[in-house]
């Protein structure tokens, strides 16, 4: 269901849309003309000059302009409006007339255009260009922008492909594939299409491209610093890969456009592959809060169960593109699984990348802190303070999902939104809870007219009881792969009631995770919870929990935004023991009894600054 159907008035997300609308996204406007990305697609740089348009700039201009579209979907803004327009000024302005659109290669290498798909990201840009014209023509209802990505789209389908004349080329920096399936949807030709499946389908082919292009610009292939093409998933076809390799951004934007393309094809291998490739990353490769690619190496993946906590690179892009890759094979496959991955990476790994006033942004997220892991105003490379910005923009679309069987609810979220089920049944949907606080939600329906169909209701896979009660009657409902389905002719007014049963739980990790052996986490519901020094005065590395501890909750109002808030009794060294003494023998270490105070990870680092941790030692 698209987010333009969906409206949320809970006070989880509707705050934190309202700081995306009013802070973020005017800050990062600024941003962006202060660092030159704007004012770059005037095409005036000249050598010499500073700053030197960048290989990326378009990516960070495009994402910020299709969060942008998503809010005035939603909350019209003359303001906001006019900026948006200006920059679409300004890109009419540089695309050439063949329709090429990027300012790298125009102004600082011009005659160079496509010369290093490896390293450099001319399809990337233009696959978040083209994003950014779908959303504005879906958010607006204006062609402009979508115009000129269509220009561009048509420009690069002469250039790629298999025919005669064509380079056998594809992108490093996968983006461009998932692109071009959005782009098919919203207008109807199958070139686009087709040119997202020849992108995928030549990825990882021998002869490799990429030492093809090396050797044709003067560079020895084997002189590539990543010395693999496992690095950007090119190492092999894309139909044979079973494992996670290489930085996790491209990855998840890979595996979203191998989604999108199954979705449109039905075809079986590439549905294998990604289910393959799921299995692996969610069974061996998966940060507690959804965030993925623990090295900085690569900002990827490294090896199975390697996921060290103060050292984690998680970045917010790659628990983005984990959101987007299993809500599109939730599409595939209605499974709980897919939806469980989207609301831990929600609640956890991507808006712990943003501060509380929406002005500050992490690009790594790890599990534990020393205390000098900061959030920060802008990057150099900034894709993820964007990133963010169009995913709160849009988050109400991951809620609902509609079919010719019915309505599945996948998050939990107070508001309202309007489907279309079983053919022509117009479906008012209303939704009240206090999630993920609270257990509890109501469901009210109200259908153009009474018509029978499914009602599918997610059970989150960390929620181990459940009861549902349809106009005060309990109903036994079957779960069918996590969800449970309520099939009956509803009327207006019917009103369906579901608990879901929401302690604190203890989670261990697979004995394999080094890191995270002889520790336990707290979890409550889909949030993952952390010890922080403000709330722990003997510091967070320096807490342990007991097996036996029992915990408490209690919702404080005027503490970061509002959150639930953990408490339990503890164990944390005593340093009036020790003295001056490095060692001493374990009987004669003394602790002292505490209390934990723990918070949602999401929320750490708004206050002054301190240790952080995820993972606690058992007692």
């Amino acid at each position: 269901m698209p987010f333009t159907r969906v409206q949320l008035n809970d006070e989880f997300w509707a705050p934190r849309i309202a700081v995306n609308r009013n802070q973020t996204l005017r800050a990062q406007y600024a941003h962006l003309i202060e660092t030159g990305r704007i004012d770059a697609l005037k095409l005036e740089w000249k050598p010499g000059a500073e700053p030197v348009p960048h290989i990326f700039w378009e990516s960070d201009t495009a994402k910020w302009i299709e969060a942008a579209s998503y809010s005035l979907a939603s909350h019209p803004d003359d303001e906001l409006a006019a900026m948006v327009d200006h920059v679409i000024a300004l890109l009419e302005q540089a695309q050439g007339d063949d329709g090429y659109l990027n300012v790298y290669y125009t102004v600082v290498k011009p005659g160079k255009r496509w010369t290093n798909l490896r390293d450099n990201h001319e399809l990337y840009c233009a696959g978040h260009l083209i994003e950014a014209g779908v959303a504005h023509a879906q958010a607006t209802g204006s062609d402009r922008l979508l115009n000129v990505v269509r220009r561009y789209a048509d420009y690069i389908a002469t250039v790629f492909g298999r025919d005669a004349g064509k380079k056998r080329g594809y992108c490093g920096h996968e983006e461009i594939e998932l692109a071009l399936v959005k782009l098919y949807r919203q207008t109807g030709d199958s070139k686009y299409l087709n040119l997202a499946r020849y992108f995928v389908d030549e990825r990882g082919q021998s002869p490799y491209y990429f030492d093809i292009e090396a050797r044709e610009r003067g560079d020895d292939p084997a002189s590539y610093w990543a010395k693999t093409y496992d690095y950007c998933q090119a190492q092999h076809p894309v139909r044979e890969l079973s494992r996670v390799a290489g930085h996790a951004v491209r990855a998840m934007y890979l595996y979203s456009g191998v989604a999108d393309i199954v979705a449109e094809t039905g075809d079986p291998e590439l549905l294998a592959a990604s289910e393959r490739l799921w299995k692996h990353l969610c069974g061996a490769n998966m940060y507690i809060t959804g965030g993925i690619g623990p090295s900085s190496h690569n900002e990827g993946f490294s090896t199975d169960y390697d996921l060290p906590n103060l050292t984690a690179y998680a970045e917010t892009c790659a628990a983005i593109g984990l959101v987007f890759w299993n809500h599109r094979l939730l599409h595939i496959d209605l499974d709980g699984r897919f939806a469980d991955i989207v609301e831990r990476a929600l609640y956890n790994g991507t808006i712990s990348g943003v501060s509380l006033d929406g002005k500050k942004f992490f690009y790594e997220n790890p599990l534990a802190s020393d205390g000098t892991h900061h959030r920060q105003d802008w990057f150099g490379c900034a894709c993820c303070p964007p990133n963010l910005a169009r995913l709160l923009a849009s988050v109400g679309e991951y809620v609902y999902s509609e079919s010719e069987l019915g309505l599945a609810v996948n998050l939990y979220v107070q508001g309202t939104g309007q489907a279309v089920v079983a053919g022509d049944v117009a479906l008012g949907i209303k939704q009240t809870t206090r999630y993920p606080w609270d257990g509890s939600v109501r469901i009210e329906l109200t259908p153009s007219h009474a018509a029978e169909f499914e009602l599918r209701l997610r059970i989150p896979g960390w929620c181990r009881s459940h009861v549902i009660a349809v106009n005060g009657k309990r109903a036994d409902a079957v779960v069918e792969s996590g969800y449970a389905v309520v099939k009956r002719t509803w009327d207006e007014g019917d009103v369906i009631d579901l608990t879901l049963d929401m302690p604190v739980e203890r989670v261990v990790a697979n004995p394999g995770v080094k890191a995270d052996q002889g520790r336990v986490a707290i979890a409550r519901g889909p949030v993952v919870y952390c010890v922080e020094s403000a709330d722990n005065p003997s510091g967070a590395s320096n807490i342990e929990l007991p097996n036996d501890a029992e915990f408490s909750t209690s919702f404080e109002p005027g503490l970061l935004g509002g959150v639930a808030v953990i408490e339990a009794p503890g164990l944390a060294s005593d340093p009036a023991t020790w003295g001056d003494t490095l060692y001493q023998a374990s009987q004669a270490a003394m602790r002292k009894a505490v209390t934990i105070r723990a918070v949602p990870y999401f929320a750490w680092d708004n206050r002054e600054p301190g240790e952080m941790a995820v993972w606690l030692p058992k007692a």
